[in-house]
């Protein structure tokens, strides 16, 4: 037995730092089910938090060690760094300390067959997507995702077969502990540059990661990105675009119907109901992998026309003015770039968008590139950088952002953004609320 499953035994005491987020609120619950005791601490009140504490699972908010001195294991989210104060008490108590993706990695030996999707952008997307298809061949997949799946009322499910699904995320190369038979991969972009060093070091983090799927596994990528081309040379994979194919495309109003074709063969019929060129390829990961790992091709089609989203993601909340207000989880250029197609494609008289820069390092390594993709909404509404983990160094801001693209206007904190969107808003509207912080307190006031 290895140490960590040792340490993650039936009985055992686990403390975790920063329970509230979605990956770790999600390992709280599968460590309490697996019969070990678990206590959390967060420096934020949240939903997830509130949901641990009706499960039974106490969480202090703040970081005062309270459940420190008595836990046999500490586990701790990424953000929390060594000065953490319960990271700092840990370390000083000897307590062995793991990073959330070794409990993860260390649950994954349990199941015959894991597959994780891995990416830019997309991954929770396309996690759901393959949820939806799993759920209906009925094959009571275990999950692991990065967002609030309707389907499941989480963003996390413990199933009792072999088969477990998993986002796995390239910051801080957590996805490298994790032990994927399959492996998805939709596309590599400069991202997280406050951790890698550029593109060239996020490119062999990636080839890192799929290398980690056994002889008798599989490898699904995206045989269009050229950077996902890089990091796979040389290795065996089924490419989306060539092996697996999107064919006879259909659209409505930015919704799309296609057939999965595999070498030339049409495999499943698929009708989505979420919008955008995007989901047609995160769909179309989701049916190869699923196909590619022994479900059926109907469980594919009733999937795929099930699935209407996830928390966050093109999420419809309201009508406010005769407006429309869909609140989106897009922070790179790239997925803005996404979102602002398929919501021109639905038919609104004007799209507007209220973006919140996510991390100061992000704004300032993309700035060109966000101002380029902002520009092209109709109006664009700036509220203040979401810090995260991050303090301000000077030097880059929301104010500044917005003088770079036309007709922008800077709004700062969410009750001032929502009060001149409000004015502006009229019908026919779409308007966005985007960001990867807490941006969605901004459609939330507007629908009060």
């Amino acid at each position: 037995m290895s140490t960590i499953a040792a340490l993650l035994e039936k009985g055992r005491r686990a403390h975790l730092i920063g329970a509230g987020g979605v990956s770790m609120s999600a390992l709280a619950e599968v460590l309490a089910n697996r019969g070990l005791s678990v206590t959390g601490s967060d420096r934020q009140e949240s939903e997830a938090v509130l949901k641990l504490r009706r499960l039974g699972i106490p969480v202090e908010r703040g970081e005062s060690g309270l459940y420190v001195h008595d836990a046999d294991v500490v586990i701790r989210t990424a953000a929390a760094r060594e000065d953490n104060p319960e990271v700092a008490l840990a370390r000083s108590l000897g307590k062995p300390l793991l990073e959330r993706a070794d409990a993860w990695g260390e649950l994954m030996r349990g199941y015959e067959r894991v597959i994780c999707v891995a990416g830019t952008h997309g991954k929770t997307t396309t996690t759901g997507m393959l949820t939806h298809i799993a759920m209906e061949s009925g094959s009571d997949p275990s999950v692991m995702m990065g967002g609030q799946l309707p389907l499941l009322g989480a963003g996390h499910r413990v199933g009792a077969s072999g088969l477990m699904i998993a986002e796995a995320c390239e910051y801080h190369n957590s996805y490298h502990r994790f032990r994927p038979t399959a492996a998805v991969l939709l596309n590599i972009e400069a991202d997280h540059l406050d951790f890698f060093s550029g593109l060239d070091e996020l490119i062999a983090s990636f080839r890192d990661f799929a290398r980690l799927v056994p002889p008798d596994g599989v490898i699904i990528a995206n045989g269009d990105d050229i950077n996902v081309r890089k990091a796979l040379d040389g290795l065996n994979v089924l490419w989306l675009g060539s092996d697996f194919r999107a064919e006879g495309l259909v659209s409505d109003r930015g919704r799309f119907a296609y057939n999965v074709v595999y070498r030339g063969t049409t495999e499943a019929g698929v009708r989505l109901k979420v919008p955008g060129m995007h989901n047609v390829q995160n769909s179309l990961a989701a049916a190869a992998a699923a196909l590619a790992n022994g479900l059926s091709a109907d469980a594919v089609s009733r999937g795929l026309a099930s699935f209407t989203g996830i928390g966050r993601r093109m999420e419809y909340r309201g009508s406010v003015n005769g407006a429309d207000i869909y609140d989106d989880y897009a922070h790179h250029p790239s997925a803005i770039a996404a979102t602002l197609t398929a919501a021109s494609a639905m038919g609104y008289r004007r799209v507007l968008c209220v973006f919140q820069p996510h991390t100061y390092t992000r704004t300032k390594a993309l700035f060109k590139e966000f101002a380029a993709a902002l520009t092209g909404f109709d109006r664009c509404y700036l509220s203040d950088i979401y810090a995260a983990r991050e303090a301000d160094p000077g030097g880059v801001s929301s104010e500044a952002l917005a003088a770079r693209i036309p007709g922008a206007v800077y709004t700062g904190t969410a009750e001032a953004t929502a009060q001149t969107v409000l004015n502006d808003l009229k019908p026919g509207d779409i308007l966005l609320t985007m960001g990867a912080g807490d941006v969605y307190k901004v459609a939330e006031l507007l629908i009060r």
